[in-house]
């Protein structure tokens, strides 16, 4: 079965801050998010070195976290196949009018909004931006021929560095869960990975947020 590597990119100032960072500012890692994604490239080389592969993918959104992010993991990986692929359908979702809010200051400028929308992210759209169905639109039309290239090949992997939003809507899909609950169901945090296989049968799901400073045996 093919390999899927899904990561959420490192830390930026925004998210050590628990802001929303979506599509409105375009903020590199930072330092601690540099130290921790030099942590995630050589967890993801260790995982890597155990599995039978012949050809590798990495992808990346267009987002300066993400391709920074990306290029570490490419480095320490030392393949020449592995020349990033940037997708801009992977973007974060479009935070709108909450782009750089805490999760209380958007409760304070749209309580009633906000309340939907922590019951259902998925229909439920940001205040001048995306919903949960919106961003999966666009980032599954990304990740379905991914899945489908890995499906037809064992001895293939491929690493993909997103960002929270979006992975969590793919890992909610794949594992069949209500698109509703993907915030409920899935945690993402800044560097962390999850491993899904595919094959012939159901995706499985091998790890999920895994600690960048530790891969699981």
């Amino acid at each position: 079965m093919g390999s899927l590597f899904l990561i959420r990119h490192s830390a930026t100032d925004a998210s050590a801050a628990g802001r929303s960072l979506g599509q409105g500012s375009d903020p590199p890692l930072s330092n601690a998010g540099v130290a921790l994604a030099e942590q995630l490239a050589a967890a993801v080389a260790a995982e890597l070195a155990e599995l039978p592969y012949d050809e590798l993918r990495l992808v990346a959104s267009t987002a300066l976290r993400c391709r920074q992010t990306a290029a570490r993991i490419g480095s320490a990986l030392d393949r020449p196949d592995a020349a990033m692929e940037v997708e801009p359908g992977l973007l974060e979702i479009d935070y709108g009018q909450w782009e750089g809010l805490t999760p209380e200051e958007c409760s304070l400028r749209d309580p009633a909004i906000r309340a939907a929308w922590e019951q259902d992210p998925y229909l439920t759209r940001c205040p001048g931006g995306e919903s949960g169905a919106e961003v999966a639109a666009r980032a599954f039309a990304v990740l379905a021929p991914i899945e489908e290239w890995l499906a037809s090949e064992r001895a293939r992997c491929a690493i993909v560095v997103a960002h929270n939003h979006v992975n969590r809507l793919r890992l909610c899909a794949l594992m069949g869960w209500p698109m509703a609950d993907y915030r409920r169901r899935v945690v993402q945090d800044p560097g962390g990975y999850s491993i899904v296989t595919f094959g012939a049968g159901m995706p499985v799901l091998r790890r999920l947020n895994s600690s960048a400073g530790a891969p699981l045996a």
